[in-house]
């Protein structure tokens, strides 16, 4: 107890200590520079940073409140200033809500885009087929694709309200804002405007319902189905868009996710992408195969009624033509896989099993397990043909695989892992005390009391070294966590 009261009265006579010296410097001395640095209550800033236009600072509309917290530089207009008219600050916490739920809008047109694969199907009946369109699942993909682009433009219209640091004031300090619209869409333009102005396009929309309509003739032979492979020249700066998106995160708040269990959900999320990506690939070239099948046997098939490449196209499948020939024709028989006359390789499964006619959701899920299973195995079990298409593919799947499950495997490893780091730290420290005690012989009592202390640290701090913290903060504060510390030693005294 008189240890107790000691400590209270040196907290005590150091606090008024303090504050004698606090309103000296209000009343008698000036506060030195490098005292208020080491304050984190007030952060000044000089005169020369203040942010101008190009013509001055006139009136009140060009006057502007300065806010600084630390890590961060922000600069705020006045609340009267007309929204339209309003320069964003790159620190702000608007704008770091608006890149989370941008990031967010591009995984989900990241997994829009694909869906454009699954739009061919067979159709006809149970010994007949012809290839046609899901006009529902095109509608529905489209209106979502349509909600994603409307996101990527409002990205581009923020930025073009962003400011963003002078790379010449950058030696001097922090570095100053440049707030002048003029400037901001000059430096934007230059730099990541022709990438988001691509990928906001709606480049699928136009090629879905205008361009393959357009060029479709009544002698079609399907080749307008790969136009759909143009959704791949814009999902490159879709994905790409991602990437500076989390360093902007990362050099706002330290991380991408606030939790580590989120951090495991999102590399996660982004390998289930790359099979959701490479099952509707594969897809679109089974689809493409099973054509080629076709129109193999149909340019050599000799018979009463000639086959015509018309007659693969759905909307020629109730014409009196179709319907004679299909009841002589020996096409479908001789592409059926099972009697082994065309060689399908890795695609030869989407035919057999029908998937290629299935409903939307039984193929997709489908697909994505094949898409899953290929690049958790690296494509080692894909039998291929000699078809250089195929084994192209099959060798992207296995570069791809490789790749991104060394990443996800390292990843998750670190995401989980920061789980249990201080657990794991506690017994092995716990371990070590016990061999110590045992190495220099102690007593039973003496190891109980020891054993408890350590349960007590532990119970208290959770492993964390809160000296190193505290160490770490300004004066002021450091004082003030103490201060709070110690407010239940005071009262119980």
């Amino acid at each position: 107890m008189e240890l107790r009261k000691e400590k209270l009265v040196r907290f005590y006579s150091d606090e008024k200590r303090h504050e004698k010296r606090h309103k000296e410097s209000l009343w008698g001395r000036r506060t030195e520079p490098s005292q208020l640095e080491k304050s984190s209550s007030q952060y000044k800033v000089s005169s020369s940073s203040l942010l101008k236009s190009d013509t001055g600072l006139v009136g009140a509309r060009n006057r502007f409140v300065e806010t600084f917290s630390i890590g961060h530089s922000k600069v705020f207009p006045e609340d009267h200033e007309p929204w339209r008219k309003r320069i964003l600050d790159p620190g702000s916490e608007i704008v770091l809500q608006w890149n989370r739920v941008f990031i967010m809008s591009c995984l989900v047109a990241l997994f829009v885009d694909p869906l454009y694969f699954y739009l061919p199907m067979l159709g006809g009946n149970t010994n007949t087929f012809c290839v046609k369109t899901d006009l529902r699942l095109r509608i529905v993909v489209t209106c979502f694709r349509t909600i994603a682009d409307i996101f990527y433009l409002l990205h581009v219209i923020i930025k073009f309200r962003t400011a963003y640091v002078a790379p010449s004031s950058r030696v001097f300090g922090r570095g100053e804002l440049v707030m002048d619209p003029k400037k901001i869409a000059h430096r934007y333009i230059r730099s990541d405007f022709f990438i988001d102005l691509i990928a906001t396009l709606p480049l699928p929309q136009i090629v879905i319902w205008f361009i393959i309509p357009a060029t479709r003739r009544t002698q079609t032979d399907h080749n307008n189905n790969a136009l759909a492979l143009i959704v791949l020249l814009q999902y490159v700066p879709r994905l790409y868009l991602i990437f500076p998106l989390s360093l902007q995160i990362i050099k706002a708040t330290g991380v991408v996710t606030k939790t580590a269990w989120a951090g495991a959900a999102y590399n996660l999320l982004l390998y289930m992408l790359a099979s959701h990506v490479l099952g509707a690939a594969w897809y679109l070239l089974s689809i493409d195969r099973y054509t080629s099948c076709w129109k193999s046997f149909c340019k050599k098939e000799v018979s009463s009624t000639k086959c015509s490449l018309s007659y693969l196209d759905c909307d020629n499948f109730n014409s009196k033509g179709y319907q004679t020939w299909a009841h002589s024709t020996k096409v479908f028989e001789n592409c059926n896989p099972a009697n082994n006359n065309f060689k399908y390789g890795i695609f030869e499964s989407a035919v057999a099993k029908n998937a290629v006619s299935a409903n939307f959701i039984t193929k997709y899920f489908y697909c994505l397990w094949w898409g899953l299973q290929q690049l958790s195995s690296y494509g080692q079990n894909l039998s291929t043909s000699t078809f250089i298409g195929e084994t192209s593919f099959a060798i992207l799947i296995a570069i791809v695989g490789l790749v991104l499950f060394a990443h996800l495997i390292g990843n998750m490893q670190t995401y989980l892992q920061s789980i249990t780091v201080r657990l794991e730290e506690w017994r092995l420290k716990r371990r070590d005390t016990e061999e110590w005690m045992k190495h220099r012989q102690l007593p039973e009592d003496l190891r109980r009391r020891v054993r408890r202390f350590v349960q007590y640290k532990w119970l208290a701090t959770r492993g964390v070294d809160e000296e190193a913290i505290l160490h770490g903060l300004p004066a002021d504060l450091r004082r003030d966590i103490q201060r709070h510390l110690c407010l239940d030693l005071v009262r119980r005294v």
